[in-house]
């Protein structure tokens, strides 16, 4: 931080840079890799793998996650990863709707909205603390139990099915 408090420009490494490029490949992939023919709409996998029972509701939180642990090991200021995780909230939890939860994700795209919160703050310097690496944490247990309830519920009916 500068001494007014402000973020200086960061340059990032090459390694970094191969990061992010991954994960902006992965957030097309899951969002937007597909054209639909006949119109200028894309699709990505994610709504394709919702339509697999527990999958989809583990693939999308699942990268959600790496792109927020980036983002505080790149020191990208804490609103923005709670922005990062009210879009992977809404993601999750309008997923527990059976067909609604897909298309909403090809709407909602929160892959691509969190590589671009990203991609947009990773330039500012400022190492992460351990109050970052706590909130990525909580985040991160708040995440996997919101993905693994789909499959709780889908593994219950199985069970009351199945005498």
């Amino acid at each position: 931080m500068g001494a007014e408090g402000v973020a200086r420009p960061r340059r990032l490494t090459v390694s970094q840079v191969r990061r992010l490029d991954l994960l902006r490949r992965v957030a097309r992939l899951l969002d937007s890799a597909i054209p639909v023919p006949g119109t200028t709409r894309r699709i990505g996998l994610d709504p394709l793998l919702g339509l697999v029972p527990g999958l989809g509701d583990l693939v999308s939180p699942a990268f959600t996650l790496a792109v927020l642990w980036h983002a505080v090991e790149l020191g990208v200021p804490k609103v923005v990863q709670l922005r990062m995780l009210v879009n992977v909230a809404v993601d999750a939890l309008v997923g527990l709707v059976p067909g609604v939860g897909d298309l909403f994700d090809v709407a909602w795209r929160a892959g691509e909205r969190n590589y671009a919160l990203l991609a947009t703050h990773v330039h500012e310097e400022r190492r992460p603390t351990a109050a970052d690496w706590a909130f990525v944490l909580l985040v991160f247990g708040l995440v996997v139990a919101v993905a693994l309830v789909p499959v709780l519920v889908a593994v219950w009916f199985l069970r009351r099915l199945v005498p």
